[in-house]
């Protein structure tokens, strides 16, 4: 998670607000005592309202700045409220699911073919719990820890064949809904680790929401400028222009949580962002003209 921020800047902000308004009122009062005894108190008249119109300026400034900080309060306490509540389902669903298959196979007689059944259905709620741990610690140590250093690189296709190969057995898709297209060689900058993540986290994103009937590209290439860029495109119904860059912030899922079907925390970009902002790259959202869907562009140093 983000660090915590200190509460100095506000509270020092606060007392120069207070100080400035009290100064405002003695000022003004002085102000209309020079006023009243004449003339001959020009140049202190005109000093003190000098000294008057600078605090209003920074009363002003100070309010501006306090509306900033308090918009930016109520947004962060919005995504929170819609994380709780995303976690909470994504917690409540799967403890469900397993207790009612439990409870099946504890009091009446199952053929071995529900058996199986309830075998598989509890194992995809126990990875479904295990995603979303995962979610959270990833989340919770991604800034804490160092960028990794510059003489650390990876090879890309193998961490690319492994995030395809867990979306297609998570969702249970045909291996042919996703298709990457990699160079054997091709290697980054980075600890094999991150890449994991941002991957995992990318392709997992672009068959979710493309159900039932995905269709996810996944492609690699290096750049002239000794860069790779891959890209990441599905089938689903998109992402409006006016959210592609809010859906990189934490907490934060499209829509409403009670009536969202898809599952997850709204961490999940905010980690790529994170990760991707580490390996000195950098990731966007494209629409996937003319045809429906998003392309995910990730651009890091290539080996």
């Amino acid at each position: 998670m983000e660090p915590r921020r200190s509460l100095g800047w506000p509270i020092l902000l606060g007392v120069v607000l207070i100080g400035s308004i009290i100064a405002l009122g003695v000022g003004w009062v002085l102000v209309s005592i020079a006023a009243a005894l004449g003339s001959e108190n020009a140049a202190f008249y005109y000093a003190v309202l000098g000294v008057g119109v600078a605090l209003l300026v920074l009363v002003l400034v100070g309010v501006i700045v306090y509306l900033a900080l308090t918009v930016k309060a109520i947004a962060l306490s919005q995504r929170q409220s819609n994380f709780i509540d995303s976690v909470t389902h994504e917690l409540k669903s799967p403890l469900a699911s397993l207790k009612l298959y439990l409870q099946t196979l504890t009091r009446r007689p199952v053929s071995p073919e529900q058996q199986a059944d309830f075998h598989r259905f509890m194992l995809q709620d126990v990875e479904r719990l295990d995603t979303l741990i995962d979610h959270l610690l990833d989340a919770a140590k991604t800034l804490q820890r160092r960028p990794a250093q510059a003489t650390e690189t990876a090879a890309l296709e193998p961490v690319l064949v492994r995030a395809c190969a867990n979306a297609v057995r998570r969702y249970g898709v045909p291996e042919g809904s996703v298709r990457l297209d990699c160079d054997a060689g091709l290697r980054v900058r980075g600890r094999e680790a991150d890449l994991e993540i941002v991957f995992r986290n990318l392709v997992d994103n672009a068959v979710k929401y493309s159900l039932p009937e995905p269709i996810v590209e996944v492609t690699a290439q290096a750049t002239a400028q000794g860069r790779v860029v891959v890209l990441v495109s599905d089938n689903g119904p998109g992402i409006p222009v006016s959210q592609r860059t809010n859906v990189f912030r934490r907490f934060t899922r499209l829509g409403s949580e009670l009536e969202r079907s898809t599952p997850g925390t709204g961490l999940g970009l905010f980690l790529v962002r994170s990760l991707v902002k580490q390996l000195r790259g950098k990731v966007t959202v494209r629409g996937r003209l003319p045809d429906r869907g998003t392309i995910m562009e990730v651009e890091i140093p290539a080996a």
